[in-house]
Order: structure tokens, then sequence, then C-alpha cells
């Protein structure tokens, strides 16, 4: 952790609604006239598109079917925590982009969708550091990624809730059928329950979407419950850490309510709100400290 150069992620499993998180901060650093640095999670992926199918294919004709994009072996955590120590230490790092589609590729003469840009500094001068994908909080062995962030936040929505997601997604926009999001989704358990949930034991904050219609058979769901169809459970691991008014919230949000000490719940249409609410007095002070400091 640095206060010089904070590092703030945003971590959560595909699908999970992490992009709505990503908007209320962006939305912060404008207000806030904040210059951040940019860190998406699918740069730090070890294969690109094609290669990814190579190694996935070689891991199923050796009786491994647990080889997923979720877990260490098809990703960098390694370089992933020598930026973030390297940032947090000196403003600097390298940083890469994965290509997803024709549009992000255009710039880049040579080089496909699926594909990763060269390596290159980070540029000079910015305030902190911004991430957004998998692992932000992610730990194995002697790598921990999370020691190196100072705001680390969790989206995850109840399981039931994400696979109904990622099931519309998947099948709406890049028209899997509902086997092959099945064969994906019991692939990536393993990695999912050893790399991805244990590091919501980690996060700052958690906001967790609960749908309060019936989820109970996420493969036959029409439709995917909507924000007034939900609760946003909000845990902060030390409220202390950041001074934070529940009272205030409270009085801000209608229809909020505290379950737990730690713990508030706020309608699901209300998420938006309660996000630039807590997060904008967290932001505001880590760089005034980062001001102070340098």
């Amino acid at each position: 952790m640095s206060h010089k150069h904070p590092i703030v992620a945003v971590t959560g499993s595909s699908g999970a609604g992490t992009s709505t998180v990503k908007h209320a901060f962006e939305q912060i650093f404008i207000r806030e006239n904040i210059t951040p640095v940019i860190i998406e999670g699918d740069s730090f992926h070890r294969y690109d598109r094609a290669a990814m199918k190579e190694a996935m294919t070689a891991a199923e004709s050796e009786g491994d079917n647990t080889f997923s994009h979720f877990g260490p072996e098809a990703n960098l955590f390694d370089k992933l925590e020598e930026l973030f120590k390297t940032y947090g230490e000196t403003g600097g790092g390298q940083k890469r982009l994965y290509l997803h589609s024709d549009e992000e590729a255009e710039p880049y003469e040579g080089l496909s969708p699926g594909q990763f840009t060269p390596w290159e500094d980070i540029q000079s001068g910015t305030d902190l550091m911004f991430y957004e994908g998998l692992h932000g909080g992610v730990a194995d062995d002697d790598i921990d990624v999370s020691a190196h962030v100072d705001l680390l936040v969790g989206v995850v929505p109840s399981v039931n809730l994400e696979w109904i997601q990622k099931i519309h997604r998947d099948s709406a926009e890049r028209g899997y059928s509902e086997a092959v999001i099945v064969d994906t989704i019991l692939r990536r358990m393993h990695d999912y329950v050893h790399y991805i949930t244990p590091q919501f034991s980690r996060t700052d904050i958690n906001f967790q979407r609960i749908a309060t219609v019936d989820t109970s058979n996420p493969f036959i769901a029409r439709d995917i419950p909507t924000p007034d169809e939900s609760f946003i459970v909000i845990r902060f691991k030390d409220p202390r850490k950041f001074n934070t008014d529940f009272q205030l919230l409270l009085d801000m949000i209608p229809h909020s309510f505290m379950s737990r000490r730690n713990t508030i719940v706020v309608p699901g249409g209300k998420m938006g709100m309660a996000m630039e609410l807590i997060l904008t007095p967290i932001i505001h002070d880590m760089i005034e400290k980062a001001k102070k400091s340098r």
C-alpha cells in the first residue's frame, strides 16, 4: 500500500456487474479532477484468445477439465503483483491492453480482436491506479496482489443471480448455447471457489446484489431480475478505516437499513447513488493524503 501513489481495485467474477462500479468511479474521477491510470484485468491473462483455446484443449486431453480464466495457470498473477508494487513505490510500471473487438483493435495496426497490445510504460503524472477485473485481491502461494491495494472493492451477486446474468449475456451477445454456457460454469467452478470467492474476505467494501424474485433455477430463468427486484447488501470490513457515517447514509438513501453493525442494505435502484455517496469521500481523502506525501 502507498499513500503517495494509491491503488484502487474493483474485483468480481465475469458478469458480476463490476462495470457498474467502474462507471461510478469514472464519475467520481471527473468531479474530483483525478487523472487515473486504468488497468483492465483481461490484460493480465497469460494467453490470447487463440492460445487460450489451444491451452484448454491440451488441458482437456490430459484429463484436466478445470482449466479456466479464473485460475493461476491462465493468468500472470506475478506480473500483476509486480505492477501494483511498482506503481505504489514509484507511480510507474508497465501495462498492456487485451483487444476484445474490431473497434478496440482498429487503432493497432497488425493486431486483431483476441490479441494483446505490446507492453508499454504507464504515463507519468497520474493520481492513482484503478484496476477492474477478476483478480484485484487475489493471493496464491507467495503472491498476494491484495497486499498492495489501498481500496479493494468487491462486486458479487448471489451465485444464482450471477449465473442468470452470465447465461443471458453469453447467449444474447456471444450466441453460445445453454449447454456450452453450463459447461463453462462447471469448468470454472474449481478456480471460482479457490481464487475468486476468497477475495471477498479481503475486500474493504463488498456490494452484493440479492434478488427479491425466485432465482432458484437459474438455467430456466427467462429474464434477469431488474434493480427494482433486488437489494444491495453493502458490507464494510472495518468501517473505522474510512470513518463511515452510517447514519448519514441511512438519512440520504430512502428505504435503506442496517442488517449488521458493518452492513447496510439499500434498494437495488439506489446502487449507483449508494456507491457515489460511499466512495466519493474515500477517494477524496486518498488523493489529499497522496498530495501531502509527494
